[in-house]
């Protein structure tokens, strides 16, 4: 190591010269500690919660799915059974027989089936989906701040572990600054703060959905 203290009195120490190497071996140790963040209980069972309400959204939608088949399909039945049903009556009392109102019986059990699949469609749209989405946004929300958390709690123990086997070199100099900021450390506490923001975004749009709903 060659420097001159009068030209250069602010140091950084760099765990090798090679700058590929550096950054690779940076990107490495921040993502066994994301991994390890991920490890942690409280991030295992705020993910668990989370895709428990996105299951529950996804199952709804794909209810609203079914629903709007069934009921475009029964909308275009209904259309040839009024026909062919109104037809039957008017041949049966043209000829003289018995009314024959078999087909108007299965017409009106096809157009209450209708109308039932419409009114679940409507309390589908019009409560269940958005209760399912304020959950799951509520629940993401949850799981960001919780994995900052995880983050920020990593970042903390690697940094005072890091103060501590500088704490001979303190005593020796006095005062020694040091960024932690552009180590493993500063890369942790930006996904972090990464996350926050999203917390408070999705926080922000669980509120809209909450709104909407009257709560």
């Amino acid at each position: 190591m060659s420097f001159d203290i009068v030209q250069t009195p602010t140091l950084q120490a760099v765990a090798t010269g090679d700058e590929q190497q550096l950054v690779e071996d940076l990107q490495d140790r921040v993502e066994a500690a994301a991994h390890a963040a991920e490890e942690t209980a409280a991030v295992i069972e705020a993910a668990a919660a989370q895709g428990i309400a996105e299951q529950n959204l996804a199952s709804l939608k794909k209810a609203e799915r079914a629903l709007n088949q069934f009921a475009k399909e029964t909308g275009e039945k209904l259309g040839v059974l009024r026909e062919t049903a109104l037809d039957a009556v008017i041949q049966s009392a043209a000829s003289g027989d018995k009314l024959d109102f078999k087909g108007l019986s299965e017409l009106a059990t096809l157009e209450n089936r209708s109308r039932q699949a419409t009114r679940a469609i409507e309390r589908l749209v019009e409560r269940l989906l958005p209760m399912a989405l304020w959950a799951r946004l509520r629940e993401e929300s949850h799981a960001a701040s919780t994995r900052a958390r995880a983050l920020e709690e990593i970042a903390q123990e690697r940094a005072e572990r890091v103060l501590e086997q500088m704490r001979e070199a303190v005593g020796e100099e006095m005062v020694l600054p040091v960024d932690l900021s552009k180590g493993v450390s500063g890369a942790l506490l930006a996904r972090a703060a990464d996350l926050k923001y999203r917390a408070v975004q999705l926080s922000a749009n669980a509120d809209a959905v909450e709104k909407q709903l009257g709560r």
